[in-house]
Parts: C-alpha cells; sequence; structure tokens
C-alpha cells in the first residue's frame, strides 16, 4: 500500500472514503510482489495496480464491494481457478490481496493517515496488518518507528502488539517488505496469524563517481529506477547542477574522499565511470571494503586487468576483488551513452532480483520470482 502513498495521503486529507486492495503473498509468475496496491475511491476512481493488469478488473470490484459492506475481505486469484481465467490470470501465478475498506469511521484510518504520511514525507516507519487470522482481527493494523514506538494495535492478545513491534522492526531494519507468522498471543509458533510488514524507508542511493556525458545517461536512469542520485567528481567544471539537473546532488570533491565521509548502507549502488586509475584505484579501495549493494566500474577489458593489478597492489584480497562488477554493465552491445546506461541499470536490476541477464525467449524458468522479503 505504501507504492502509492502519495496518492492516497492526498485522498486522506481531502477527506474521501476508499478501499485499498493490498498483494499480500504470492505464488509462481506473479508479476507484483507483497504491498503493491489499487485503491478505489467512493467516486470509482482508481490508482495504482495488484497484477500488472490480469486481475485488475476483478479487484476493482472487490473495492467497491468492500466500500460498500465496510468488510475486510481476503481474496486468492490463481491459475486452477476458473474464476481467475474469467478475469485474465492467465501467468501461471497465485495472487492473494487483502482488500480493507477505509471510510470515514474505520479503526485503520488514523494509523493508515500516519503511515501514508511518513512514507510521502520520505520517512522511515513500518506499517504491519494482520493479512491471515480470524475475521475480527484482518486488516487490523500497527505502525512502528524506528525508535520503537507505534501508532494502532492488532488486537488480542497484550503480547501480541509487542511481539508484532518487534518483528516489524526487524524488517525496518533491513529496508525490506514480508510477512511474518505469529500465534494470536503474541508468540513465534504459526499458524494463527499471518502479518504483511510494509517498510518504508528514505530511497536507496545510487552515488555516481565521474561527471563524464555517459554520467548524466546514467543519472536519468537511476531516477527513473526510484534512486537518489548523487554525482561526484574532483573537476569543478565538470561538477555541476547545469550539466547534472536531474540529479539529487553534484558534489565537488574527491571520490575516495567522498566516499568516506558520506551515509552508505547494504542498498547503495556504487558506479564507478572516472576511467582513471587515479581516481579509481583510491576509490575501488574504498568501496570494495565497504558493505553495499553493488560496486562496478566503467572500463575496457584492458583498463580492468591494469586496474586489477593495482587494486592487488593496493592490498585488496580476491574476495573483495570478486565483488566488482568490471567492466559494468550487461553485454547489450552498447555504444551510446543512454545504450550504456541502460546496460548499467539492468546488471543492477538482475543483480537486485536475482536474474540471470539472459533473454527470456526459450528459457522455462519462470519470469517473475516468487518473493519472499523484497527490497522496500
Amino acid at each position: 500500500m505504501l507504492d502509492i502513498a502519495d496518492e492516497l495521503n492526498r485522498w486522506l486529507a481531502e477527506g474521501r472514503e476508499f478501499a485499498v486492495a493490498t498483494v499480500v503473498s504470492v505464488g509462481g509468475s506473479a508479476p507484483r510482489g507483497p504491498g503493491a496496491a489499487l485503491a478505489v475511491d467512493s467516486d470509482g476512481t482508481a490508482i495504482g495496480s495488484v497484477s500488472g493488469g490480469c486481475v485488475e478488473g476483478a479487484v476493482y470490484e472487490l473495492c467497491t464491494d468492500a466500500l460498500r459492506s465496510g468488510e475486510t475481505v481476503r481474496e486468492r486469484f490463481g491459475y486452477s481457478d476458473e474464476d481467475a481465467f474469467a478475469v485474465g490470470l492467465t501467468c501461471g501465478g497465485i495472487v492473494d490481496v487483502l482488500v480493507t475498506p477505509v471510510g470515514a469511521d474505520a479503526p485503520s484510518r488514523e494509523v493508515f493517515r500516519a503511515a501514508l504520511d511518513s512514507a510521502a514525507r520520505g520517512g522511515t516507519a513500518a506499517l504491519a496488518r494482520v493479512v491471515r487470522g480470524p475475521a475480527g482481527l484482518l486488516g487490523r493494523a500497527l505502525l512502528v518507528r524506528p525508535d520503537g514506538t507505534r501508532e494502532g494495535g492488532l488486537g488480542g492478545h497484550p503480547d501480541l502488539d509487542r511481539t508484532a513491534a518487534a518483528e516489524a522492526g526487524a524488517l525496518l531494519d533491513a529496508g525490506r517488505t514480508g510477512t511474518v507468522g505469529l500465534s494470536e498471543d503474541g508468540s513465534h509458533c504459526p499458524g494463527g496469524l499471518t502479518l504483511l510488514v510494509e517498510s518504508s524507508v528514505p530511497p536507496p542511493r545510487m552515488i555516481v563517481f565521474g561527471a563524464v556525458d555517459f554520467a548524466a545517461a546514467l543519472v536519468r536512469a537511476g531516477k527513473f529506477l526510484g534512486h537518489h542520485v548523487t554525482v561526484c567528481d574532483a573537476r569543478p567544471v565538470f561538477a555541476t547542477r547545469a550539466r547534472f539537473p536531474e540529479a539529487d546532488e553534484v558534489v565537488v570533491d574527491w571520490p575516495h574522499r567522498y566516499l568516506r565521509g558520506t551515509p552508505t548502507d547494504g542498498r547503495t549502488m556504487l558506479c564507478v565511470l572516472t576511467h582513471d586509475a587515479k581516481f579509481d584505484v583510491p576509490l575501488l579501495t574504498e568501496a570494495l571494503r565497504m558493505p553495499v549493494a553493488f560496486v562496478g566500474a566503467m572500463g575496457s577489458r584492458r583498463t580492468h586487468e591494469d586496474r586489477d593489478r593495482r587494486l592487488r597492489e593496493a592490498g585488496l584480497t580476491e574476495e573483495e576483488l570478486s565483488r566488482l562488477r568490471s567492466p559494468i554493465g550487461l553485454d547489450l552491445g552498447a555504444r551510446t551513452p543512454e545504450e550504456t546506461a541502460l546496460s548499467i541499470a539492468a546488471e543492477i536490476v538482475a543483480l537486485r532480483r536475482g536474474g540471470t541477464g539472459v533473454p527470456l525467449t526459450g528459457g522455462a524458468a519462470p519470469i517473475h520470482r516468487e518473493v519472499t522479503g523484497a527490497a522496500a
């Protein structure tokens, strides 16, 4: 649901009533993961998507029904379900959705308001909801913040909120969305309740080193993928806002010095386009020893061999060197800056999602891999 936070937050501010359908679990070749949402207001306006088109019509009707009845429902669409064929789910996947009405007096409205406002502002919080369990608890929501404070509640046993908050906090720390199984008394015995925890965290960082023409195209690709993009170069004549208007930040500094002092985490992508040993070697010596998600460097195979030799001389280990994606990007035959940026973005997506990078034509594996805990 937090994937459409901006629009839903506006609806709440306008006092609209709506129902929101959220993907709570998927199996097989399902196009959208847990947390994807479609919402319908009382005027019939729809925003978001739960299936990329397969079952949108049926889910729309579920939302309008929920608005009329005021009841939270869970529905499954699957390949073996005749109704699924009727609404177009022929991709072979299974999609479970939870449909929650958010009327003016809905008990979850204020919790949703707090969660959506935080997500729309780029804040950090986790929204936990009961997506499987007794009818009286279905759809109940709990908002958990990084400092451990919380709003709302799941009802039931007094220990349930405390245990749910701890589990949601763990997923929030990892910046992930996923499900948690608990019993109704708050213990970890499986079978009683399933919670969907949606984490709202700031966008992952992409830091592009080297204010070159390829960097401008990569900035656009990074923004398209939802990253907070920084361009860093030691040369003030090249690292300018005029050259990179779409970047969130343009920094003039030596790359290795900037990297040493800037915040990074396990979702950060580092793209080294400097193509100059005096920048590359000290920068990569720092980067390959950091717990970031991706480190890639541009250059020909000859450049890579020279850089590899220099990094070994700088003392990097085989394990550290194995993290380097060089030459950066997938083999698309790219030549232009835009094509090169596409190849880099494709490699980043493949790494993040566990893709192979090979054509789908002729393959037999599921196109959409089952998501057990998606990055937010």
